[in-house]
């Protein structure tokens, strides 16, 4: 017999001769049993592989064998069909397919081939199972449960393996690779790879130029969370802030968060004299001229200016200015009660809902946020437009007669003055452009020379509202909105007779009118608003920045320039001179955007100019990056996963926050590093391709 079967044209297969007809073989046979051998000498078909395993070689089912199709050959074609299905279904057929298999390829690379099978089938339920982990921790979902088969982790997986033959087979034997320790790795892998991708691309720049961002909070079980944030200047010279994680301190002294800044470039491989910048909230510990963070931080880096955040100075400055006045600080106290009143009693909440119009632009009555001043104006802008719903309310729930009515009858007597309306009015004048401010501050793409501009805006905005005809407005429009609700009038409240030793025998000054005596009021608030903005935005890094930015705009180099290695000084010169000759400037977000129309190789004739305005970019105006970093740490770290390790932490944050970053990751790459871990592992999963 040859090495495989012999199959000839039927028309040279014998015919059955019976007595009332003639039966032939059919065509179809040798498709649907290939393993059929027709013998030209006996003119009989037998089986290729019965005859090869049990006539050729000897085996253990040599005597159950069937010496039709090993022997004798077969040739009736009228039970053909029937005989060759029960002998191809047949034990001994099965072990002779089985016994010539093994006959044709060795027993190692058998063994070899099942083994990288097996491997593939493990590599691929892996992959599943980090995608699953890749899906939670991008979504800020707790991956684990009260019992280890019951987190969201592992009944992901099992959804995923309805669908999924290959899996469901792999999570009955192996259990491991969804359990705790494991999640952590996979989040590790995760973590590293996206703040690794991040501190590449600050080294891949052509200049390392970064500014560091810091803020403090405390978690759910008050312990202290630092965020460290990098800002740098991309390829594109755009402004990119990138969040590097969550650290625990043990004490938040200014030389120990300074060090933790320190540490957190030494562990990406970030020169110290890279850093140009650093922005943190006014806190002593941070912002102290001799012992805060930013002190130590100029030590090792005297080029590294402090900014103290803009969005954190606008807040300050509308706290400071709007409790000068006893005005608008009980106004807006008023404001907040409502809806604490709403929040504590369902009785009040429902009466608040019926007398509230429901269509329009009506919105619910909020309340104000503790820290957060500048966001007030809506809060204080809704009560104005519900007032008459406010009164009603509080009248009626007043004349209930419950421990409640008596905080509502207080708050009813204070909403039916007058001079409530007023302070509420003069608030909302000057809460609208500072909320504005801050809003614009808060983009990460702001610049320091952005931030002066605007802040100019803003305040030259306030200063014009000074005047006795802008006053006069506001106030007749008080005026009417008390007639029309029939509450008591703005009247002068009652004043000390100030003593004899500050005024003499002179009269001291008695406003004749309310509009004259809160006119004052008014105008003590806006000037406190232009004070304020003197002191928190005169900072003395930033006359220093001033100098920096003068020589990009003007062409003339000062020494300041070469305070900074990076830059040369004379070459500076030529290429500013070129540059300005051709395209005059404003600002430094201007040359950037003119340099990013440029061709490269163009663009490489102002290379120094290039690092400039990167130097001028890089310093952040606001820690916003990192306080967007706290509501992620509030949604991921809550009372249900309080015990959450701060490595866990650190690392799910990371990949909540970089979301874009996190679906990029090739899932192979971080696969194949958890295998490489040990043997065990490359033993079972082989090596990812």
């Amino acid at each position: 017999m040859g090495s495989a079967p012999y199959q000839p044209d039927v028309k040279f297969i014998a015919a059955q001769q019976l007595p009332n007809r003639r039966l032939l073989f059919q065509a179809k046979w040798f498709s649907l049993f290939p393993w059929l051998h027709y013998s030209p000498m006996m003119q009989k078909v037998l089986c290729f592989e019965c005859v090869k395993a049990f006539t050729i070689k000897t085996t253990s089912l040599e005597k159950k064998h069937d010496p039709a199709f090993c022997l004798n050959g077969f040739g009736n074609w009228k039970k053909a069909f029937e005989s060759f299905t029960r002998h191809q279904n047949s034990r001994a057929h099965h072990h002779a397919v089985t016994v010539n298999a093994m006959e044709q390829t060795p027993v190692h690379i058998q063994l070899a081939s099942a083994l990288a099978k097996t491997q593939q089938d493990a590599r691929h339920c892996l992959v599943e199972i980090m995608e699953c982990v890749r899906y939670l921790a991008r979504q800020g979902i707790a991956m684990r449960g009260h019992a280890s088969n019951e987190g969201n982790l592992f009944h992901l997986v099992k959804l995923k393996a309805k669908d999924d033959p290959v899996l469901t087979s792999w999570l009955t034997r192996c259990h491991d690779y969804v359990g705790p320790q494991c999640q952590n790795e996979y989040l590790t892998l995760f973590g590293h790879t996206i703040v690794r991708g991040i501190a590449a691309m600050i080294r891949s720049l052509p200049v390392v130029q970064i500014s560091i961002i810091m803020d403090g909070t405390h978690d759910i079980q008050a312990k202290e969370q630092v965020s460290i944030c990098l800002r740098y200047v991309d390829q594109d010279l755009v402004p990119v802030e990138a969040f590097i994680g969550l650290f625990d301190t043990p004490s938040t002294t200014g030389e120990q968060m300074a060090q933790l800044a320190l540490d957190m470039l030494l562990r990406l491989n970030l020169p110290i004299s890279g850093v140009q910048g650093q922005t943190y909230d006014g806190a002593a510990n941070m912002a102290g001229r001799f012992s805060g963070a930013q002190a130590v931080l100029k030590k090792e880096q005297p080029l590294a200016l402090y900014v103290h955040c803009g969005a954190h100075c606008v807040n300050l400055i509308t706290q400071c200015a709007c409790n000068s006045s006893p005005l608008l600080c009980d106004a807006l106290q008023w404001v907040h009660e409502p809806r604490t009143l709403s929040n504590q009693s369902g009785k009040f909440k429902g009466i608040l809902a019926q007398h509230t119009v429901p269509e329009g632009p009506t919105r619910t009555v909020k309340p104000l946020c503790p820290t957060r001043w500048t966001v007030r104006g809506q809060a204080v802008q809704v009560v104005l437009n519900e007032y008459e719903a406010i009164l009603n309310s509080l009248e009626e729930m007043a004349s209930l007669g419950s421990d409640t009515s008596t905080r509502a009858n207080g708050l009813l007597e204070r909403f039916q003055k007058g001079k409530t309306i007023l302070g509420l009015k003069l608030a909302t004048e000057v809460l609208g452009e500072l909320e504005c401010l801050n809003k614009s501050l808060q983009n990460c793409s702001q610049t320091i020379a952005g931030m002066q501009t605007a802040v100019q805006y803003v305040r030259s905005a306030i200063q014009e509202k000074r005047t006795d005809a802008k006053f006069a407005e506001l106030f007749e429009k008080s005026v009417q909105m008390v007639d029309t609700f029939g509450i008591e009038a703005i009247e002068i409240p009652h004043q000390r007779k100030p003593p004899r030793r500050y005024t003499g025998q002179a009269s001291h000054h008695q406003p004749k009118t309310a509009e004259e005596f809160y006119r004052c009021e008014f105008f003590k608030v806006l000037d406190c608003f232009d004070m304020q903005f003197k002191e928190r935005f005169n900072q003395p890094d930033l006359e220093k920045f001033k100098q920096v930015e003068d020589v990009l705009l003007t062409g003339k180099v000062n020494d300041t320039i070469g305070e900074y290695p990076e830059i040369n000084r004379e070459n500076l010169g030529i290429q500013l001179s070129m540059f300005l000759n051709k395209h005059p400037l404003k600002s430094s977000a201007e040359a950037a955007e003119i340099l990013r129309g440029m061709a490269r190789e163009v663009c490489g004739l102002f290379y120094q100019v290039e690092t400039l305005v990167r130097l001028l970019l890089v310093i952040p105006v606001a820690s916003v990056e990192a306080e967007r970093s706290f509501s992620a740490l509030k949604r991921l770290k809550n009372w249900l996963r309080s015990t959450m390790t701060q490595q866990r932490l650190n690392n799910i944050s990371v990949c909540h926050v970089h979301q874009t970053a996190l679906d990029l990751i090739d899932i192979k790459e971080i696969g194949q590093q958890f295998v490489s871990v040990n043997d065990r592992r490359k033993h079972v999963f082989g090596a990812f391709k």
